[in-house]
């Protein structure tokens, strides 16, 4: 199974526990609030890297950028709403991507 680091967002809430539906074996969350995350390397573990674009700043972003380029991983943004999310990694892999349909 994959690995996911989510950067932005100072709590996931109910997004978490959907990642692991999704089929993400380990998910790792970083606030990205403090200054000192820029200076965090990305783990060796981690497959997939997500950034929730409106909780975060730019050289962050920047940097994480940067560092999975470095390191070979794929890099998504998006927003912080699971639909977004949802879009992002069924484009990606069609994970378990399934469209609701309404009688």
């Amino acid at each position: 199974m994959a690995s996911l680091m989510v950067v932005g967002a100072d709590h996931l809430g109910n997004i978490q526990e959907k990642l692991v539906t999704q089929g993400f074996e380990n998910v790792l969350h970083i606030d990205g609030r403090k200054v000192q995350v820029v200076k965090r390397s990305i783990p060796e573990h981690i497959d997939i890297i997500l950034v929730l674009t409106d909780y975060i700043n730019h050289n962050l972003a920047k940097v994480i950028k940067q560092k999975a380029k470095e390191s070979n991983k794929p890099v998504f943004y998006c927003k912080r709403s699971w639909s977004s999310i949802q879009k992002v990694l069924c484009n990606f892999s069609k994970l378990n991507c399934q469209e609701k349909t309404y009688s």
